[in-house]
């Protein structure tokens, strides 16, 4: 036999211990949770009082009055001119998401101004809307255009539509329906509905009634109104026919409108649709 004797360690005897575990500190732990409920409460204020930052965070619902104050505010501003409401429209099936379809809220003023004066009526109107609106007027190639900010992702657009024409905007975008839209009721009928039944008289017109009103909220209370009704067929010169109750000064009298202002009211004759469409307004006098 050999007497040499072996060197090294012997093997173990039975399975390797475990490693030791690898634990979190303490602090670390109680800090991440802490962080997490602050989180989670922040996240939750801002949305209860935060405003929206984008627009598909206002429904249709929530936007609609304040497009409707909107039309106030310039029916106030444009009060110089002759206006005239028109009444709300919304769209339906525009996509928020490709998920999530929508509506868009147009409401709209149509003005009569002097002839070659549709840039410094523009101008007028954007000086006296709210600051807050930061309006202002821009010269394109295809004319003046007026743009504000409303409020709540509300776009306010002006542009001339024709010779002595301006039509002014206000538009939602495409937003969640919500609860819908609702048009602000009308007060009790005024002066508007008696000028309107004058000059539909003085045409020949056996209209007794309105076909249309729309409504408004005034920035100092009350509402603007417009009453609208088609008299017929155009006579041979429904310029001439309108002259006495103009007093002789239309504000604009061309081949496709007749527009002029009678004991407060602002009467708008519009002559481009082979018959007079009359339109006479009341309220939000600047």
């Amino acid at each position: 036999m050999s007497g040499a004797v072996q060197t090294g360690y012997p093997p173990p005897a039975g399975p390797r211990p475990p490693a030791p575990e690898s634990r979190w500190p303490r602090w670390l732990i109680v800090a991440t949770v802490a962080w997490a409920v602050l989180l989670a409460g922040l996240t939750w204020r801002s949305a209860q009082q935060d405003p929206p930052t984008v627009r598909e965070q206002r429904t249709l619902a929530e936007a609609g009055p304040v497009v409707d104050a909107a039309i106030g505010e310039l029916v106030a501003a444009s009060w110089g001119a002759v206006p005239a409401l028109v009444a709300p429209e919304v769209d339906r099936g525009c996509r928020i998401t490709p998920f999530a379809e929508g509506a868009e809220l147009v409401r709209a003023v149509d003005l009569a101004v002097p002839v070659g004066e549709e840039r410094a009526a523009l101008q007028e109107i954007s000086d006296r809307l709210p600051t807050a609106w930061r309006s202002g007027i821009r010269v394109t190639s295809e004319g003046p255009r007026l743009r504000a900010d409303a409020g709540e992702f509300v776009t306010v657009l002006g542009r001339p539509v024709s010779d002595g024409r301006i039509r002014l905007t206000a538009d939602t975008g495409c937003r969640m329906v919500g609860d819908d839209y609702s048009a602000p009721g009308t007060d009790a009928a005024g002066a508007e509905v008696g000028a309107l039944t004058e000059a539909l008289r003085t045409l020949g017109s056996t209209a007794t009634e309105p076909d249309e009103v729309v409504a408004a909220p005034c920035p100092g209370g009350g509402s603007a109104r417009t009453v609208r009704s088609a008299a017929g067929a155009l006579p041979a010169s429904p310029q001439a026919t309108l002259a006495p109750l103009a007093g002789g000064t239309p504000v604009v009298d061309t081949s496709e409108v007749y527009a002029f202002r009678r004991d407060g009211v602002a009467v708008l004759a519009d002559l481009d649709a082979g018959e007079v469409v009359l339109a006479a307004t009341t309220g939000c006098a600047g």
